[in-house]
């Protein structure tokens, strides 16, 4: 399929007791298994592969802190004044 070649697949995870199975999402036959320990492993393991960053947008800052770094690095960072005894 074009799609995967251009953009690489897109694999979605499940569990069926200890085997854990994967398929390609835009169905050009892309599939795999492995088989764990316990069904246990296999479902965490499947939760934890399906997890997509767009999942935790409303938990992370929408855009990077870089930019305001690279910038307080070029003015020579940010100075704090000294502590005063008196704020010990």
């Amino acid at each position: 399929m074009r799609t995967c070649r251009l953009l690489g697949h897109r694999p979605r995870f499940t569990a069926e007791g200890q085997t854990l199975y994967w398929e390609c999402e835009r169905g050009c036959g892309e599939r795999g298994e492995k088989r764990y320990r316990s069904a246990q492993d296999a479902a965490r393991y499947a939760a934890a592969f399906n997890r997509q960053d767009r999942e935790d947008l409303g938990r992370r800052p929408l855009l990077s802190l870089l930019p305001l770094g690279l910038a307080r690095r070029r003015r020579g960072g940010r100075k704090r004044p000294p502590r005063s005894q008196a704020d010990s």
